[in-house]
């Protein structure tokens, strides 16, 4: 197959939707032809499998982030881990853990991943969710499966790595996360978080912060 020849904006654009390295963006748009979906699809490939490469390393290091949101109404507390202390001072890593408290203070995660929501809590939202279809006249023999396909639905709004990234919603956490193993060279986790929202639990005025917050980072 001949290279197609990309353009410097088209490697710039890449770079900026993915935060792959610039050598690895120009190598995916000349292997997808210039389809920059099809380029984008590649490096998030990649990423797994570099993820994959790296998930048994020792994780030790990072930063512990903090991001309070409009004049202390929510604030929110997270640990993200990488393999050496020189990695957790660069820039890239410390935006990365920035926007991943960012996302909890707007997204309002219960979890980091699947693994860790409770066996009794998922089985409660399936009997949920099985009601709710036979409720809706579907065939039982077809329940079981709409309740498997509402359960990632449930997990997108429950677990943080299943979410949509709120600066670019084509991105999950999760391949996020992946992009930045690939980027940076090293395993990262996120380790766990705390979000707090002020009268949290206490019958008050409705107000949407989680609308504040996104259309805060949307201005940054």
């Amino acid at each position: 197959m001949i290279k197609m020849a990309v353009t410097a904006a088209q490697v710039k654009e890449l770079r900026e939707k993915t935060g792959a390295g610039m050598l690895d963006c120009k190598k995916a748009l000349e292997e997808a032809q210039g389809d920059m979906e099809q380029a984008m699809k590649i490096l998030r490939e990649k990423g797994l499998s570099a993820a994959a490469k790296k998930a048994g390393r020792l994780a030790t290091e990072g930063l512990v982030e903090s991001y309070i949101h409009g004049e202390g109404r929510i604030g929110v507390l997270v640990e993200v881990n990488c393999e050496t202390d020189f990695v957790a001072k660069t820039d890239n890593f410390k935006q990365f853990v920035r926007d991943i408290a960012m996302q909890i203070a707007a997204a309002a995660p219960k979890y980091v991943s699947k693994d860790e929501v409770p066996e009794e809590e998922l089985n409660k939202e399936r009997e949920i969710l099985r009601a709710q279809a036979l409720n809706e006249g579907k065939p039982e023999k077809i329940v079981d499966k709409m309740v498997e396909g509402r359960m990632a639905k449930y997990y997108e709004e429950v677990c943080l790595l299943e979410q949509s990234f709120i600066k670019d919603p084509d991105l999950t956490i999760g391949q996020l996360l992946n992009s930045m193993i690939a980027q940076i060279g090293e395993n990262i986790t996120i380790r766990r978080f705390a979000r707090f929202e002020l009268g949290e639990g206490l019958e008050k005025k409705e107000d949407n912060f989680v609308e504040e917050v996104m259309a805060q980072v949307k201005q940054q």
